[in-house]
């Protein structure tokens, strides 16, 4: 893994807590929530303030999430919304925390210009150890303060204030008026300066879980289902119930909720780009996996690779490649059904709500491609990577750092952007998948 941390690729993008300051008001937080301290003096953190030092450090990597639910965080700059949230149990963790930075960031720019804002993100459930469990997560409530209470103090003040200016006898209540200064000491004066946290309540919807293997829990579509990446889950409440293995069942899942089109289908992007660096990956793959050494190589090397080595190569390179014939050249249309190891490599998330989570899903359903799987599901690449030739682990590297890292937003827009507007006509080859339909095969 030293590769993707020289790079930038693994515990990137952190926030550095460097000054004594912030050490300080970091361990009061930590004391705070748990009762411990790092010696620490230097080290980097995620959006939720968790950091993998302090974890080696206090020799418990789970100090802030026990259990891998009720996900604690510490706050010590607005700053920390831009960061990734790492080892997450839930795909909603994150979203929730961006959330209640940016509807409560005036507020918690004050608040950490003078001390860390520690916080949980609560429910009613504190032990998932059945996956029945998952669906008592009905909400997520965000709360949080700093370590010496000034949301509370200030919340207690108003109230005091309130009192002392509507009710006659308050003016000569000497004790009422000593608290106020006392509370005023701590927090400021709250009348000009209300110092308040805007509550946040989400519903939990549709989210995967790393619990239990892994799952993908769809839960409010019109045909839910839950998903392992692993084993079918049982006895959940929920009719279907299936594991990755279950290619067909996946694919009339994501027909029935109109959650995925065909990428050649998809307006606004490079189909045949996409496609392409698809089958590169797939082709670094094979060849380094058949002892291969790709020093040196170019992406330019690529249809020599292909051309020297098509006995090793896969059905899912072949198959892509009479698609991207297809598309460029008018060539015969593919039958590419759902049993057929490319087909979920075709697809990408429709215009939906759950866009981000169904590309999730469909690169886990298509592993090959390494720079959706790293985008979409970096622990799932994360584990895939520890087990990669090191030919292989040097290419995708390489590739990562210089193509994917030097453009993050213009590389995303490309593969997920939203379909363009629909005034341009139809060219005449996209009338063949509407009417063979990127679902043929699985409606036989």
């Amino acid at each position: 893994m030293i590769r993707l941390i020289q790079s930038g690729l693994m515990y990137g993008n952190l926030f550095h807590v460097a000054s004594p300051a912030l050490v300080e008001r970091y361990n009061r937080a930590l004391e705070h929530l748990s009762g411990k301290r790092t010696s620490l003096t230097d080290f980097y953190v995620d959006i939720s303030g968790f950091s993998p030092e302090v974890g080696d450090d206090l020799g418990d990597p789970l100090y802030l999430n026990h259990n891998g639910v009720n996900r604690q965080f510490i706050l010590l700059s607005t700053e920390q919304r831009k960061c990734p949230l790492l080892d997450a149990k839930f795909s909603t963790s994150r979203p929730i925390l961006q959330r209640f930075i940016t509807e409560n960031e005036a507020a918690l720019f004050a608040l950490t210009a003078r001390d860390a804002v520690a916080g949980e993100l609560v429910n009613s459930v504190y032990d998932i150890s059945h996956p029945a469990r998952l669906f008592d997560l009905r909400a997520i409530t965000v709360e949080a303060d700093t370590t010496r209470g000034t949301v509370r103090n200030a919340q207690a003040l108003a109230h005091k204030v309130d009192t002392f200016l509507t009710e006659d006898d308050a003016w000569f209540d000497d004790i009422l008026i000593a608290q106020m200064i006392e509370l005023a000491s701590q927090t400021g004066d709250v009348t000009r300066n209300p110092v308040t946290l805007k509550p946040l309540k989400v519903t939990k919807g549709n989210f995967w879980t790393a619990h239990f293997g892994g799952l993908y829990v769809f839960q409010t579509l019109d045909h839910p289902a839950v998903i392992g990446s692993t084993a079918a889950p049982q006895d959940v409440p929920i009719k279907y119930s299936f594991d990755l293995g279950d290619r067909n069942r996946i694919a009339k899942f994501l027909e029935y909720n109109d959650l995925a089109k065909p990428i050649v289908k998809a307006r606004g992007i490079d189909a045949v780009a996409i496609l392409r660096q698809k089958m590169d990956f797939i082709l670094v793959s094979a060849v380094t996996e058949a002892g291969v050494d790709l020093e040196g190589t170019t992406r330019r090397d690529m249809r020599m690779l292909a051309r020297r080595h098509s006995d090793v190569l896969p059905d899912e390179f072949h198959a892509l490649g009479q698609l991207v014939n297809w598309a460029e050249n008018g060539g015969d249309w593919p039958r590419i059904a759902s049993d057929h190891p490319a087909y979920f490599y075709t697809l990408r998330a429709a215009d939906t709500p759950e866009a981000e989570l169904v590309n999730m899903l469909l690169s886990e359903l298509s592993p090959g491609d390494v720079r959706q799987l790293f985008i979409c599901h970096k622990q799932a690449f994360y584990a895939a990577y520890a087990g990669w030739p090191e030919a292989k682990k040097e290419y995708v590297a390489q590739y990562l750092e210089a193509e994917y890292k030097a453009d993050k937003v213009g590389a995303r827009a490309a593969l997920f952007g939203h379909d363009a507007p629909m005034e341009a006509p139809e060219p005449p080859v996209r009338d063949m998948i509407a009417r063979v339909g990127p679902w043929g095969a699985v409606r036989r």
